[in-house]
Formats: C-alpha cells, structure tokens, sequence
C-alpha cells in the first residue's frame, strides 16, 4: 500500500475558507436560477424531443473559442459565463497522436456547477505544454457554464462516449483520467458499472466526493427541511446524489471502492470547504491507491476546494501520478 499523505493537525485559514464558501453558495444560487429558467423554457417549447433532450452534452465544434490560461477558478468561471462553450488552451486536438513519451491520452473531467474551461483553464496548457494528448468534455447539462447537474450515471455515460472518441482518434487504447469534484468520483461508476476498466489507466482525482458531502452541513439541512430535498433533486440530481449517504454513494462503494486494473490518486486540501471532512475525499487503502494532501507537500498552502486545479503543489502532483517514472519534488 502506498503512503496516504494524511496530516491530522489542521490549521484554520477563515479569510480563505470564508471566500471559498461565498463563491461556492454563488454558484450554487446561479445554477438554481439556471436551472429553473431552462425547465421554464422546455416548458414553452416546440422543439423536437432530440433537441431538447436534458442533460446532453455540449459537443464541441470548430466555432467553440479557446480561452486564455487562467490563475484562478474565479477568473475562469467568469470568461465561461461569456463564452460557455470555451476550450482551454491544448484541449481537443483531435489530430493529436500520443508520443513515447506519453503514450495515453489525458481526459479532463470537470465538477458539479462547472465547465471544462472554469476548471481547466491552467492545467489543459501545463499538460499540452509538456506533451501530452489533451481532451476535456462538458456534460450533465444542455448549454450554458453551469454542467454537471444531471443524473451522474447518464453523465458517466457521457464521459463512456467520450472516452471512445478520443481513443478512436488517436488510436490509444486506454486513457488516463483527470477529474474534479464529481468529475473525480463520477469516472468510478464509468468503471464500475460502464466497462471503463478496460479503457482507463490511471484515474487522477482533485477533491472528489467520493464518500459524499454534507457541504458544511448544507446537504444535510436541505434533507430536514420539508421539501428542500425534492427541490434540490428536481433542479440538481447530482447534488442530491453526492450527499452523504445518499443511495448512489452506497450503491458506488458497495463492494469495494477501486478496481485492480486502474491507479488511482486522490489529491485534497485540509481547507476543503466543500467536501466535508476533507479526508472523505480518500479512497480505502489499496496497492493501487495513493491519498495525497496538499499540506503534507507544502505545509503553509491555504488552497481550497475551488481553487485546487490552480494550486502549484497540487498540479505537481497531478503531473507526479501521471507520470511516476519522471516525478519531481512538489514545491510551495
């Protein structure tokens, strides 16, 4: 079993917490607006089921912009809500062949609220930069920057066709997996239940929500209110599905939580003020599981839940688990 990296001192950081919060419940009230506008506007509408399908992915086209490198969540969030169908620089090249070097491709799965750009505008760049095949999807969500809303199994779903397609165009035949949030925890029922043991070599995951989250206590609260809970699941299946305890969390770690034919690397924050308690984000002790936390590399690192796929300590150990044979010392 590889070392699990895990500190039980934990240092409070309330300025950097207390940011990541406010930014957190932001999104979450603009995803319900969205959310609630998009049922009003199927409600109104003629078109064709096909056209109107929920939750399908935003497939990408020549006209879809690519954005510029971003240092920080925020900054990408807000050139999305623009330009929601962006790229992040390095992503889809579908001309792209694998090297020697690098000879699997790296999928970019982002988080719940989010979009391929907001969460991907600084390591998409850092990967292509360093010669690796890029490709990044949106999915759980029909337009707009807030995704990853639907029904996580049809969004693994997505993520199977996905997959496929970038394996048919560079003619890998595994990829490795780089995901955020429910993007790190969702490709675990693509491999699960969806045949992804096959076509997956590592899975890289930054904060995933793999034993569910109460969102500081929020997830929890909305299950005791009378009628909170049958909203939150109307307008976010996902969010409902990755509370604590919830029936799809159980159902995924029923059985084992890994599978031997995939690595696996969990990278969390002490200062996750998402994912609650932080050290919910570890998968169960394997050979084929390594736990990392950022403050065991770089102890005076404040990053949060939003921010870590900016976080220089943590990108270098996404790039480590990648590839192992060349990895270097994470610096603050």
């Amino acid at each position: 079993m590889r070392s699990n990296g895990t500190m039980r001192t934990r240092r409070h950081r309330p300025l950097a917490a207390l940011t990541g919060l406010l930014v957190t419940a932001g999104l979450v009230l603009t995803a319900t607006t969205t959310a609630a506008s998009a049922q009003t506007a199927t409600a109104r509408s003629t078109a064709a089921p096909a056209a109107s399908a929920p939750h399908a992915t935003a497939s990408p086209t020549a006209a879809d912009p690519v954005g510029p490198r971003q240092g920080d969540f925020l900054s990408a969030f807000l050139y999305s809500v623009a330009k929601p169908t962006a790229l992040p620089i390095g992503a889809n090249d579908w001309s792209c062949k694998p090297g020697r070097a690098h000879p699997r491709p790296v999928v970019l799965v982002h988080g719940t609220f989010e979009n391929r750009y907001a969460n991907w505008a600084a390591l998409s760049p850092t990967l292509k930069d360093a010669g690796y095949c890029v490709f990044a999807l949106n999915y759980g969500g029909t337009k707009g920057p807030i995704l990853a809303t639907g029904d996580i199994a049809k969004s693994a779903g997505q993520l199977d066709a996905f997959v496929d397609r970038v394996r048919a165009a560079t003619g890998a035949d595994k990829v490795d997996l780089v995901g955020y949030s429910q993007g790190g925890m969702m490709p675990r029922y693509y491999i699960k239940n969806l045949g992804g043991a096959a076509k997956i070599d590592k899975l890289v995951a930054f904060v995933p929500t793999n034993h569910g989250t109460s969102l500081l206590g929020f997830g929890l609260l909305a299950r005791l209110i009378p009628g909170a809970d049958v909203v939150a699941g109307a307008v976010c299946p996902a969010c409902e599905q990755q509370v604590v305890g919830s029936r799809f969390i159980k159902e995924l770690n029923a059985g084992g939580e890994t599978d031997p034919a995939v690595d696996y690397t969990v990278i969390t924050t002490w200062y996750d003020e998402v994912v609650t308690p932080y050290s919910s984000a570890f998968l169960a002790p394997a050979r084929n599981v390594t736990n990392e936390t950022v403050q065991s590399h770089c102890l005076i690192d404040p990053i949060t839940h939003l921010n870590i796929t900016y976080d220089r300590t943590a990108t270098r150990l996404a790039l480590n688990a990648l590839d192992p044979a060349h990895a270097q010392r994470p610096t603050c």
